[in-house]
């Protein structure tokens, strides 16, 4: 038995969600044994910038933030089912990894 863990990752979350549901489309018309999208915890980036660059004046701080969303798809049993998902358009933005174990 083979089987495929889909890892998606992107700043987007409806992107991963919709990629997500794509897959599990593909594993429902291969008749393949699907688990997920398990959603994974959210990498949060804080990054507080001063806005004056020669630090004089006061001291006024800009905060940025970027969020990642990861999911994982886990499809079992359907060579059929994997070649479909690595024939997948993957929007901009969105990383996709496929791991293959035995």
């Amino acid at each position: 038995m083979q089987e495929a863990r889909v890892k998606l990752r992107s700043t987007e979350q409806e992107k991963v969600d919709d990629l997500a549901d794509e897959i599990l489309e593909i594993g429902d018309e291969y008749d393949a044994e699907v688990s997920g999208p398990v959603p994974l915890p959210t990498d949060r980036m804080h990054i507080p910038t001063r806005k004056a660059p020669d630090g004089e004046g006061s001291s006024t701080i800009e905060r940025y933030d970027m969020h990642v969303h990861k999911r994982l798809v886990t499809i079992k049993e359907s060579e059929r089912a994997l070649r479909q998902v690595m024939r997948v358009h993957v929007p901009e933005g969105v990383e996709i990894e496929i791991e293959l174990k035995e």
